[in-house]
């Protein structure tokens, strides 16, 4: 069977690729991939008909004065490079996301692990509260976690371009390489006995939070190695929260403390 690689290997919203180069589409997600700096830009598309939309001609605007090629063309054009309907009138061609190697990442105080969270638009909306939240670093299974697509980066608004992110080993590689190295393991699980409210002062020095997805929640070896398995008491009536919301509910109340901040 052939493999699938980065280049072959896509999901809804984001359409094959040539080696070398992706279009990362959405007027948040190209704004923040060009402040990011840290992709190789070729050049921008921007729908001509968008031209007078306020938020456009800004944007066109600083892709100007950040000397990038701009390229106004019709609605067709963008949609065919954007292979979404979801591009706002703008895509920018880049060179495909690049991963951080784990190995270089174990000195980092908080980390964020996902583990089976397979749906494109919960790793997007976790990614996003991950960064607002103060864990710049995370940790992607290479098993059943998409790679960052451009409809991730377009769910993130283009958090994914601050974060260093790697993708080079399983969810339980990395929970015994965290353990050796003295990180205490926070898993987020609906079955978990702890009640998040109470750990957070329990969680000095260093911490990898698990998060998993929804058909396939953290892995039974990380629920039975974790410090720590925790929920999210809930009041409502309905079984469960969607995965990206929860993430969000629980970096939140998990997020490093802000020095100067403590009572």
């Amino acid at each position: 069977m052939k493999n699938r690689n980065h280049a072959d290997h896509y999901h809804h919203g984001q359409k094959k690729t040539k080696p070398g180069r992706e279009y990362i589409y959405g007027i948040n997600p190209v704004f923040e991939a060009v402040r990011a700096g840290r992709r190789h830009i070729y050049e921008a598309y921007i729908n001509q008909a968008s031209g007078t939309q306020q938020r456009i001609k800004k944007l066109a605007d600083y892709l100007g004065r950040m000397n990038i090629p701009v390229n106004w063309v019709d609605k067709g054009r963008v949609l065919d490079l954007a292979g979404t309907k979801e591009h706002q009138g703008v895509v920018l061609k880049v060179k495909p996301y690049v991963y951080q190697n784990s190995e270089l990442l174990w000195d980092r105080p908080r980390l964020l692990l996902l583990d089976n969270v397979e749906d494109p638009h919960n790793v997007g909306g976790i990614l996003r509260s991950a960064e607002i939240f103060g864990f710049n670093t995370v940790l992607l299974s290479n098993k059943g976690v998409p790679d960052i697509y451009p409809s991730i980066v377009k769910v993130s608004a283009g958090a994914t371009e601050f974060l260093d992110i790697a993708k080079d080993a399983s969810a339980n590689s990395y929970v015994k390489t965290a353990k050796e190295k003295g990180y205490r393991i926070v898993a987020c699980d609906g079955s978990g006995t702890t009640d998040i409210h109470t750990i957070r002062e329990k969680l000095a020095g260093k911490v990898m939070v698990v998060i998993g997805g929804e058909d396939r929640s953290v892995g039974q070896y990380i629920l039975n190695t974790a410090d720590f398995v925790v929920a999210i008491p809930q009041t409502g009536r309905i079984n469960s929260l969607n995965a990206s919301v929860a993430a969000g509910i629980a970096l939140f109340m998990l997020q490093p403390k802000i020095p100067g901040t403590e009572e």
